[in-house]
């Protein structure tokens, strides 16, 4: 069975994938962490992961794959656009923000082919699966 699932490195129970999908994704204000939403589908030939990052470029996230786990990670510099005796910070909600999420994958993908693209503040990643392989028939050739 294939199966597509949240990577911890520590803990392995499902107990913990509940925990990680219903309270990860809060962010923490301190460190300027969180855990953004995701979105995974699996279809026919490929399995799709749509991940919300608004306000993220290209170059502020890094998508690593290796033995099966692929890995989203982002550290998004807060801008300093304070000029000396100019401006005075009345509120600032937008700080420094950082994430690092894991997928274990299944068997059957073909990471030679993995593609991904950022639109409108939606990173989506496409991992193709190979064919399912055939059951070949051995003719028996006589002696």
């Amino acid at each position: 069975m294939n199966t597509l699932s949240f990577f911890n490195p520590r803990f392995t129970s499902d107990l913990f994938d509940v925990i990680d999908r219903n309270f990860g994704t809060f962010a923490d204000e301190t460190t300027g962490s969180f855990m953004p939403r995701a979105d995974v589908i699996e279809k026919k030939d490929a399995y799709v992961i749509d991940m919300e990052l608004p306000g993220f470029a290209e170059e502020d996230i890094a998508i690593d794959l290796k033995d099966r786990v692929l890995s989203i990670a982002s550290a998004k510099k807060a801008k300093d656009e304070k000029k000396p005796d100019e401006n005075t910070w009345l509120l600032k909600e937008r700080h420094a923000m950082n994430f690092n999420r894991s997928f274990t994958l299944p068997d059957d993908i073909d990471a030679e082919n993995v593609a991904a693209s950022l639109k409108n503040g939606v990173l989506t990643i496409s991992i193709p699966r190979k064919a399912a392989s055939q059951t070949r028939r051995i003719t028996l050739q006589s002696a």
